[in-house]
């Protein structure tokens, strides 16, 4: 898998993407993320990559020609076009649905970090093939998406981690909350770990896990419920604990 960053900050998105899992994936070849610098590729002899908005308004504005010479040089470097998402508070909300999608993708995948109050939208039309938001809120740049986009992405890509029930049990992935996790001591100020953990009776373990993620779900983000797959057994817990207060 291979995800390119255009960005005006390649040193921080490259600081983050070192460490840890992705760090490890990186150096043994699994994915390949490269930052890229905007103001690398101006045209402008003092590097400027932004100007103020036609029309008026308070900020500035990322201009279309660094960021098209950006995209034609990492379109060469991959021998192909790649597929190119600008991360955008106007974008569809990003999911792990999407993380998934993104992680089968054949083509190279470029993201594009806005900053300021944007980016001129004729760049946009020219080589964006769909914008991404993480959130309904908004950032002062694209980078903080671009890295959560890339993490999460790549995270699913073979050989990132250890084996795929790292990722499967996980909140989201079934349509659920992820269950509560414990590990020693088995009481710390005075709180004890449940004893079916460690009871080692896999089954019922297995069927504590599924019950504490329904019921999280259904405190938590009940309207979640509505795409999950529930067996009836699922169905009548549900019942249960919406009879209970709180």
């Amino acid at each position: 898998m291979i995800f390119d960053i255009a960005t005006l900050f390649p040193e921080l998105c490259d600081a983050w993407l070192s460490g840890s899992i992705i760090g490890r994936a990186r150096r043994a070849g699994y994915v390949t993320i490269d930052c890229h610098d905007i103001r690398g590729f101006s045209e402008d002899k003092h590097r400027r990559v932004d100007d103020s908005p036609y029309g008026g308004g308070m900020g500035m504005v990322l201009g279309p020609t660094a960021i098209y010479n950006c995209f034609r040089y990492i379109e060469r470097l991959r021998g192909e076009c790649p597929h190119v998402i600008y991360l955008s508070p106007k974008g569809r909300v990003f999911s792990q649905r999407e993380a998934h999608r993104l992680a089968e993708m054949k083509r190279p995948i470029l993201l594009l970090c806005g900053h300021y109050e944007g980016v001129d939208q004729r760049v946009i039309d020219e080589i964006v093939d769909e914008e991404l938001s993480i959130g309904d809120y908004v950032l002062t740049g694209g980078e903080l998406g671009a890295l959560v986009v890339a993490d999460a992405a790549a995270r699913l890509c073979e050989g990132v981690l250890p084996d795929e029930s790292c990722f499967t049990e996980e909140s989201h992935e079934q349509g659920l909350l992820e269950y509560p996790h414990y590990t020693r001591p088995p009481v710390w100020h005075g709180r004890e770990v449940p004893e079916v953990l460690l009871s080692g009776h896999h089954a019922n373990i297995e069927r504590w896990r599924r019950e504490q993620a329904l019921e999280l779900t259904l405190r938590r983000r009940p309207e979640m419920l509505e795409g999950a797959q529930l067996s009836k057994k699922d169905r009548e817990f549900l019942e249960k604990c919406a009879d209970v207060p709180g």
